[in-house]
């Protein structure tokens, strides 16, 4: 398969991975008032890219690289990443879906490493960045896809929950293009991704983002201890 027809299979929401589920806490921001309108949504999205989107980005590009002397230790780092359990757990149950399917479609993400390497729950973005490298895809795409898809679960659900125009909510998420385009070329060129073990002195893989966002953490502890919501998270 062409790397260019595997990126757009990978950034499909159709793909069986789970992500139509999490509306990536705008079930909440909507619940609490937060969130009303398309003008809401586009601010919404926005704020979502450079922080979860950059975060999803960077672990994706480090796991491109990945063998499975490192899975351990790009876990811990994906968990540091997600201080909510809430966010952590919506990442692992998102990544365990996507590893069933891109296991069906390629034998390991290179021979270094074997999708049983993993574990049964790994972190969404790291099962992202491994099939990216079993699909031929490089840097620049996996980052992107990764964006991509910070952006376009929480847009369809707020399409649905909102009762949006479908036009009006993809002219929203096209807006961002050239953002998500730059956000995935800089983290592609921050992460060490050829050789992300060779840590810096400070322990930590080079240029992996951190950009939290306590508000969409908040969001997501206060969306799970709700009883009746129509999305996982």
């Amino acid at each position: 398969m062409p790397a260019l027809a595997a990126l757009l299979a990978l950034a499909d929401q159709r793909l069986p991975s789970g992500g139509h589920v999490h509306s990536g806490g705008v079930e909440q921001a909507i619940a609490d008032g937060l969130l009303l309108d398309g003008a809401g949504l586009r601010a919404f999205l926005r704020r979502r890219l450079v922080t979860a989107g950059r975060v999803s980005a960077g672990l994706a590009v480090a796991a491109f690289a990945l063998t499975a002397d490192g899975v351990a230790r790009l876990d811990a780092e994906a968990d540091a990443r997600m201080p909510s359990p809430a966010v952590r757990d919506a990442s692992r149950a998102q990544g365990r879906g996507l590893l069933r399917t891109v296991r069906s479609a390629w034998a390991a993400p290179h021979a270094d490493l074997s999708w049983a390497a993993l574990g049964p729950r790994p972190h969404h973005p790291v099962v992202l960045g491994c099939a990216a490298r079993a699909a031929g895809l490089d840097a620049v795409g996996t980052a992107t896809v990764a964006a991509y898809l910070s952006v376009t679960g929480p847009a369809t659900a707020a399409q649905r929950l909102l009762a949006l125009d479908p036009v009006e909510t993809a002219a929203i998420t096209l807006e961002l293009n050239d953002e998500l385009d730059a956000l995935a070329m800089a983290v592609a060129a921050g992460v060490a991704w050829v050789a992300w073990v060779a840590a810096s002195p400070d322990g930590l893989p080079n240029g992996l983002p951190d950009d939290g966002d306590p508000w969409l953490d908040l969001l997501a502890e206060r969306h799970r201890a709700r009883e009746m919501t129509l999305f996982a998270s």
